[in-house]
């Protein structure tokens, strides 16, 4: 049954205060929703080197109740796989192997290791939190950043490619549950997650999240920029049970109601986007309004 009120999250917090992620940060608020929906004390995540890695604090010392092991950049999947493995071979069972992993761990240099994941049907979750770029190391290009955004490795023309499709390459491995979120739709991100707990097999959500000093607007609009970022249909909620797609949350009253915003309302709050032109700003609503209608039409069919 889905969560109809922020009063129907747990009120226990698996997150100290005092940790090391910048104020305002859309991949904490994510953990946070995130662990709530999962059994912290029956859970071991796996992350690479990324902000998780800041966020969860310099050994021997953590603000996260949950155990983490730490791996290399480009071997989530395969760490994850491993901990799988080791949790049957000892017969340790009832955890949860959750793997928490940005765009760059994930798009880019994790790729190969997730897909390996994903075709052997491992047992975990895998939660990629996009940041759109490398925000760790000082804001450099992915391919999850989108076009018409500056970078610091892309400084003078802006990144001119769109953002890769990574949902649809999960979706090739034909595993049982994909999804969408957002920090700004709690109800919806932990609904997901706890949904997704409950799944046998590989399960992957992809949770876009606003990055404040990596995407240059002010801390206090985190939320409103999440928010926009789906009503604009730049970020899409959706999910995929079995092969059956459906929109959710603000996507699916977007669908039902109409009132889409536009891509200039979206790029305009945002520093990274100061070196857009016009013709950038209607190459990437065009590029946005594809993607929409044909979720629409896989939310009318519902197929994948």
């Amino acid at each position: 049954m889905a969560t109809k009120a922020a009063k129907e999250l747990p009120k226990e917090e698996f997150i100290l205060p005092g940790t090391r992620s910048c104020a305002a940060c859309g991949l904490m608020l994510t953990y946070r929703h995130s662990l709530k929906a999962l059994d912290p004390g029956k859970t071991i995540v796996a992350v690479p080197a990324s902000c998780m890695t800041v966020l969860h604090g310099v050994y021997p010392i953590t603000p996260v109740k949950v155990i983490c092991v730490n791996n290399p950049f480009a071997a989530t999947g395969a760490a994850a796989s491993g901990i799988v493995a080791g949790l049957k071979a000892t017969g340790k069972a009832g955890y949860t192997v959750v793997a928490f992993a940005g765009d760059g761990g994930t798009y880019d240099i994790g790729i190969q290791s997730l897909s390996g994941a994903l075709e052997r049907g491992t047992d975990f979750m895998y939660v990629c939190y996009d940041n759109e770029g490398y925000m760790n190391t000082g804001t450099q290009r992915s391919s999850a950043s989108p076009a018409g955004a500056v970078t610091t490795t892309t400084p003078i023309l802006a990144k001119l490619q769109h953002k890769k499709d990574m949902l649809r390459i999960v979706e090739a491995h034909r595993i049982p549950y994909v999804a969408t979120a957002s920090p700004s739709f709690p109800l919806d991100l932990y609904d997901k997650v706890r949904k997704a707990k409950e799944i046998k097999g590989s399960r992957y959500i992809e949770v876009h999240a606003p990055c404040p000093p990596g995407w240059g607007f002010p801390n206090k609009d985190l939320i409103k920029m999440g928010k926009l970022a789906a009503d604009t249909a730049v970020h899409v909620l959706y999910e995929i049970v079995d092969g059956k797609f459906r929109l959710t949350s603000r996507s699916l009253r977007l669908a039902e109601k109409g009132g889409k915003k536009t891509v200039a309302d979206y790029v305009k709050g945002q520093t990274r986007f100061k070196k857009i032109t016009e013709g950038q700003i209607q190459a990437l609503q065009e590029f946005t309004d594809r993607r929409w209608y044909e979720f629409m039409e896989r939310h009318q069919n519902g197929r994948s």
